[in-house]
């Protein structure tokens, strides 16, 4: 599978999606099968968008390029952090994000997701999880036994001084997982209200090996480096339901 990931730098609304609309064009030109944008990259944390319109704009782009797929990272709908995946115009699957962030008292924009969800695409079977879940492995690992997902997707605003904590989570999301783990971060936000700079984009494969890029953008997920997995949880795993504290006081 090819991947296009976004380096995206966040603006105004109508900048937004006028640049939503022309690195699309760029990403689907690209071959890439998969195309990844940011959590919050329409809006961030303090713009507002009347969700009809990120809707209307998903399927125009999606619509636009109906071999590709496209995960347009989360926007605000319902009072949920909304991850979505589209193609030719129609919405596939939509998580809403589980584990909100308290340092940003994100409780108070958002209400939390109620279930995990992934989505099939070709051979693939792709585990959604949107920034802050990451720190929960128990989610990853669910979505690897229960999906059977072979690709965890993960779409952030993570600031770029605690990129090694997310850098870190990625890799240990597919080491423990042997799957494909591909994070996409916001680059930046340059609103006049919301100054921020994002941590970086990465891919690592089954191995926790990170896969490179010529370009910053396109990643090229080659079966072949998942062949060599030392311990697969599908097959290794034990169920444990009892959990037993010793000692005294």
């Amino acid at each position: 599978m090819r991947v296009y990931l976004s380096r995206w730098v966040c603006l105004d609304v109508e900048s937004n999606l006028e640049n939503l609309r022309s690195e699309a064009v760029v990403a689907a030109a690209s071959g890439a099968e998969l195309v990844v944008f940011p959590e919050g990259f329409l809006h961030g944390y303090t713009r507002h968008i009347d969700p009809g319109r990120v809707r209307d704009a998903f399927a125009s782009v999606s619509g636009a390029a109906p071999g590709t797929t496209f995960a347009f990272g989360s926007f605000t709908e319902h009072r949920r952090n909304r991850m979505t995946v589209w193609r030719g115009g129609r919405e596939l699957a939509a998580y809403d994000k589980v584990h909100l962030f308290p340092p940003h008292n994100e409780h108070l924009l958002w209400d939390p997701g109620e279930r995990y969800v992934a989505v099939r695409l070709g051979e693939h079977v792709v585990g959604l999880v949107c920034c802050n879940d990451l720190r929960f492995p128990e989610q990853t690992r669910r979505l690897r036994l229960e999906a059977r997902a072979d690709i965890v997707l993960a779409v952030a605003w993570w600031p770029w001084r605690r990129d090694w904590v997310w850098r870190t989570l990625l890799q240990a999301r597919a080491i423990e997982n042997a799957a494909w783990v591909i994070g996409c971060c916001v680059a930046a936000s340059e609103h006049p209200d919301e100054r921020f700079a994002g941590a970086g984009n990465y891919v690592f494969d089954p191995l926790g090996e990170p896969v490179r890029t010529p370009d910053d953008h396109v990643y090229e997920l080659d079966p072949a480096r998942a062949q060599a997995v030392i311990v697969d949880p599908l097959s290794a795993f034990v169920p444990v339901h009892e959990v037993t504290v010793l000692g005294t006081q």
